[in-house]
């Protein structure tokens, strides 16, 4: 069999000079025995797909509640469709694409159920004690929750992985010098992040105030291409808006009518496939012609010239950008603001209230894993627990806790 060393640099052979090597990784927080037959990213990728929480992700919606049908996108295949996207992208540019696509399978493990509805739900009823953060509680996960391996807490991630895990969306701290002298050190206010974050990095350190690889923006603007364009598909399939309102977004408008011009008749469904398969493949396209210039612009050579450039290396067009955020302008009116999606939203932050409230009142009332864990009644190790509890609910099983524990006619556990 092949040295380790071979088969690395036989699986790492013509990646860019800036690309994030495996070869060149700052390893793990606890040392282990390396595989004969994957890099360190490959295995990242493979701990991260035999998480619980990953498995989790097939019932915690998007958009839609997971029982509103099968056809709406999950956060599972939504991260899937991220994970294809950042690796075809990063092929392209010759960067690390096992790297990219780890941070896209593992950048929603965070995700509480019910989208971004449940999180601001959480995140209010945790805000007396320390808020919460759907990209910290990935983090927390992925170093801590995730129990399954005899040495460890935790999935013991790369060092590589862990900053795309943290700072996919950019530095978390500003640059403070340490001294009147002007060192070049750094300082992390506790109140300035998410208590967990500053935990970890005070024991294991992932450069906060700088930029993440190219992989992790990569993997984060492919992120925003996949939600975007697919919540129009999604939109459109459940009545939400029109093909016709899309003309509000200049570029988007334009497609359809290319579609409809080609193709004369086309039923409506593939019209929207097409249509929004043109798209996908223009931002995409966008995006590599763009980064490459800022390769080449700002003189890139290796991958620490990406982090300590100061702002985003991969990056859309101003043109691009411009219809970027008008998408989201318009998906925010059209869709996430929709009546229909509000009432559901509505729901789903009842849903998590009362269930953290519930159970940060009567800690005795958790599961057994879990009441061991817990603190006193209405105390902040409590909250802590209760929150990690909800958070890793399903949309289904947060349902089924809540009728569980309000409704006195339903079947408790020993009634199954």
């Amino acid at each position: 069999m092949a040295s380790l060393m071979e088969k690395n640099d036989e699986l790492t052979r013509g990646l860019a000079s800036y690309a994030c090597n495996p070869l060149e990784s700052r390893g793990r927080l606890f040392r282990e025995e390396e595989s004969n037959t994957r890099t360190l990213f490959q295995r990242d990728r493979d701990r991260i797909i035999h998480s619980t929480a990953f498995r989790r992700l097939e019932y915690k919606t998007q958009v839609f509640v997971n029982h509103e049908g099968d056809h709406y996108r999950t956060r599972l295949t939504h991260s899937l469709e991220v994970s294809q996207l950042a690796r075809s992208i990063c092929r392209t540019l010759g960067i690390q694409e096992d790297l990219a696509e780890t941070l896209a399978l593992a950048h929603d493990l965070g995700h509480t159920p019910f989208g971004h509805s449940g999180e601001d739900a959480l995140a209010e009823v945790m805000e007396p004690f320390g808020g919460f953060d759907h990209n910290a509680h990935t983090l927390r996960l992925v170093s801590s929750l995730e129990q399954r391996y005899a040495e460890f807490d935790g999935l013991n991630l790369t060092w590589e992985t862990l900053e795309g895990i943290a700072k996919h969306n950019g530095p978390l701290i500003k640059p403070t010098p340490a001294s009147i002298i002007g060192k070049m050190l750094n300082r992390v206010q506790p109140h300035s992040l998410p208590r967990f974050i500053t935990e970890y990095n005070a024991k294991h350190d992932l450069r906060l105030d700088t930029y993440a690889g190219a992989e992790a923006q990569v993997a984060s603007l492919a992120d925003d291409i996949a939600y975007n364009n697919h919540d129009i598909d999604d939109g459109l399939r459940a009545g939400l808006f029109t093909i016709d309102q899309l003309d509000e977004v200049e570029m988007i408008g334009k497609i359809f009518r290319e579609v409809r011009s080609r193709y004369p008749g086309i039923e409506e469904s593939r019209l929207i496939h097409e249509s929004i398969r043109r798209l996908i493949n223009r931002m995409v396209t966008d995006l590599i012609i763009q980064t490459m210039q800022n390769i080449n612009n700002e003189h890139i050579e290796k991958a620490d010239d990406i982090r300590k450039l100061g702002k985003p290396l991969v990056a859309f067009s101003a043109t691009m950008q411009e219809t970027n955020v008008k998408l989201k302008a318009f998906l925010m009116e059209n869709m996430y603001r929709h009546y229909k999606v509000n009432r559901m939203a509505s729901k789903a932050k009842r849903v998590v209230k009362e269930l953290f409230t519930f159970f940060l009142n009567e800690p005795q009332c958790l599961p057994t894993n879990w009441r061991k864990l817990a603190g006193a009644p209405k105390s902040a190790a409590t909250a802590t627990v209760v929150a990690d509890f909800i958070a890793g609910m399903t949309d289904r099983f947060a349902l089924d806790e809540h009728r569980r524990v309000f409704d006195v006619q339903a079947r408790s556990w020993l009634g199954k």
